[in-house]
């Protein structure tokens, strides 16, 4: 199980039209298949300067290349994310083998 995760903070205002833009275009992507547990938050702690954060699942390493290069998501990349995340931080994690 791979666990994918995204903060980041926009370029644009909270509330604005572009930023509900960025974020519905964000929530489609939870329709390429094999995502799984997709979920948009925003951040509420100050201690982050980024606002948003997005994490899915996939069962596998494969699963996890469709997604990352499925023609939607490399759309929402070149159409939304480049022009509109200021900040971000990625990170994807696998759990721990048991001991």
């Amino acid at each position: 199980m791979i666990e994918h995760t995204v903060t980041f903070r926009l370029k644009h205002s909270h509330g604005s039209d572009e930023e509900t833009t960025f974020l519905t275009a964000a929530a489609a992507l939870a329709e390429i298949q094999y995502v799984k547990d997709f979920v948009i938050r925003r951040q509420t702690s100050p201690k982050n300067p980024h606002t948003f954060g997005i994490s899915m699942r996939f069962d596998t390493q494969e699963q996890y290349d469709f997604y990352s290069n499925h023609p939607a998501h490399q759309a929402f990349i070149q159409k939304h994310w480049l022009t509109s995340v200021d900040d971000f931080q990625e990170a994807d994690f696998e759990p721990l083998e048991s001991a």
